[in-house]
């Protein structure tokens, strides 16, 4: 009888186990935070098709076959990281030009320019990253040395934050700028009525237009260039803020062909012609790909003093910034971008210009259910304003933006500071909020975000108890700005964001636990394996 019995359990055994489903990737023995609605913490997930099938605290392998199972040896995993605010065709770019971070003066960006020009046969010297807050002398420079070294060359340097150019001479003439050059949204600086070679804002377009455009090989190359970057760093979905046309072509083509896998939410490049050519075609929308939303340029940058203020800069007393964009023009593009059932994703640091779009915004959005616009930044704002966010008027936001500027921001703006990288008021007002870098402006690297969000401090530990600390985010919203709360901003909170059934594939293994380890650890975190839709597309090499 106990024969019997022992054969019986033995059969029903072998037939449970060849009843299994076959899968494509079982996720073993991890500490897996789903970011879920419950917060659950998993062990195991199965994959199939580059969809989640299972989620669980139990050993799947129990359950499913599969000839590949992944044991990560107690490590921790995340959804795939979301960058709700970045230029990732710019990070690519930016491969191909002098790097210019962390110089601590303008004699050494010209040291660096003549070292690139001994190694490179180009008429053309492009460098970026530069900030002047950083420099002993804290003023924008001229250009005399510029000239004179380099008297034959065409020579533009971008500023960090993509809101200011230092060039020649020889820019100047092409581009056509002199001292009585107007362009609406920007300054040409000027020094004993001459231009100095500083551009802020609007001229910069004038130096655009005139220099020699990317080939097609060094459009792709910069995208392949960027995914890699991002890969490592563990981001599979990036909010591209602000795109043409030409290149988002691209990247639908290249993700037709499986030369580019990244997620791209990509906004357009706002233009009355990009409004008319999408107004006929539509939302764009690809596994891979989602066009759904204008990028808009509402006002400058804090550090280059071009962010719109109600009242003047306190370190320039005649100074209340620039708008970039006309009050007309943002009228008709919220009324046009809203009849399209697009979204409205607007940049805006200044109080004055964040006041002018959440005023906007509510009329336009009055009727409208669900439209999730977004004020990206939202650096800077009126006290008596926040109660403007709401569902319907999302804020994009930068932490490591507020660690960056905190050194010199009170000189810019005094007592306003109190309404300025209020992360924590905004999350109260809109229940989500979105988290990103804007690189190449920052770092790439989304762990420097997540400890910027929750210490409020600098690589260095500084400040030591915090920058504003009352607007620190916690860990778990924190988590949560990065991934579930990205993929709504994008509408694409049901495939993505969170580690549940249904959704892609797409997460990170990590070699530390940063819900649980000390804060100051938190920026050496490194990412070990990026898995999008379930197939390794980064890993540290023999792991």
């Amino acid at each position: 009888m106990k024969r019997n019995y022992l054969f019986i359990i033995a059969l029903l055994t072998f037939t449970f186990s060849c009843n299994n489903e076959k899968v494509d990737l079982i996720v073993i023995n991890s500490k897996i935070y789903t970011v879920n609605q419950d917060n659950f913490i998993a062990k195991s997930i199965a994959v199939k098709n580059g969809k989640i099938i299972d989620v669980s605290d139990k050993n799947l392998t129990k359950f499913y076959k599969s000839k590949e199972i992944y044991n990560a040896n107690g490590k921790t995993i995340l959804p795939g990281l979301i960058d709700s605010h970045c230029h990732f065709y710019n990070l690519g770019l930016d491969q191909q030009v002098v790097n210019l971070r962390e110089t601590k003066s303008f004699e050494e960006i010209i040291e660096r320019l003549k070292i690139y020009d001994l190694n490179n046969n180009s008429n053309v010297i492009i460098g970026r990253g530069w900030d002047q807050n950083d420099w002993d002398i804290k003023k924008f420079p001229v250009n005399t040395e510029l000239n004179k070294i380099f008297k034959n060359k065409l020579v533009v340097l971008e500023r960090i934050d993509g809101h200011a150019y230092i060039v020649n001479d020889n820019v100047l003439k092409l581009a056509g700028i002199n001292k009585n050059t107007l362009v609406r949204g920007g300054l040409v600086l000027l020094k004993n009525d001459k231009p100095t070679g500083v551009l802020i804002d609007g001229p910069m377009s004038l130096v655009d237009q005139v220099l020699p455009d990317k080939t097609i090989n060094e459009k792709i190359s910069a995208l392949k260039k960027a995914e890699q970057i991002c890969f490592s760093h563990g981001l599979t979905t990036v909010d591209d803020a602000g795109l043409s046309t030409e290149i988002i072509d691209i990247i639908n083509s290249l993700h037709k062909s499986d030369d580019l896998k990244i997620k791209i939410y990509a906004m357009i490049s706002v233009s009355k012609n990009n409004i008319k050519k999408f107004q006929k075609s539509g939302i764009l929308k690809t596994p891979k790909l989602n066009v759904r939303s204008f990028k808009v340029y509402g006002d400058g940058a804090l550090g280059s003093r071009g962010a719109a203020l109600k009242k003047p800069y306190c370190d320039d007393p005649h100074n209340f910034g620039i708008l970039r964009t006309d009050i007309n023009d943002l009228k008709y593009y919220a009324k046009e971008i809203a009849k399209m059932g697009f979204q409205m994703n607007t940049h805006a640091i200044g109080d004055s210009t964040v006041s002018i779009l959440l005023n906007e915004y509510q009329k336009v959005l009055s009727d409208i259910k669900d439209p999730r616009w977004r004020i990206e930044h939202s650096q800077v704002i009126d006290l008596n304003e926040f109660q403007l966010y709401n569902d319907k008027i999302l804020p994009s936001i930068q932490p490591t933006h507020a660690t960056s500027d905190m050194y010199w921001a009170y000189d810019r703006l005094g007592e306003r500071i109190e309404g300025a990288y209020a992360f924590k008021d905004l999350l109260e007002r809109s229940k989500r909020v979105a988290l990103g870098t804007d690189f190449p402006v920052e770092k790439v690297n989304p762990f420097h975000t997540f400890y910027s969000s929750v210490e409020r401090k600098d690589l260095y530990g500084y400040p030591e108890n915090g920058f504003q600390m009352e607007n620190a985010l916690t860990r778990e919203e924190t988590l949560k700005g990065m991934t579930i709360w990205g993929a709504y901003f994008n509408f694409e909170e049901n495939e993505k964001g969170s580690i549940e059934i249904g959704k892609s594939a797409d997460f990170i293994v990590i070699n530390q636990n940063i819900m649980e380890i000390d804060a100051d650890k938190i920026p050496k975190t490194k990412v070990l394996k990026t898995f999008l839709d379930g197939k390794v597309v980064y890993q540290i090499d023999n792991l």
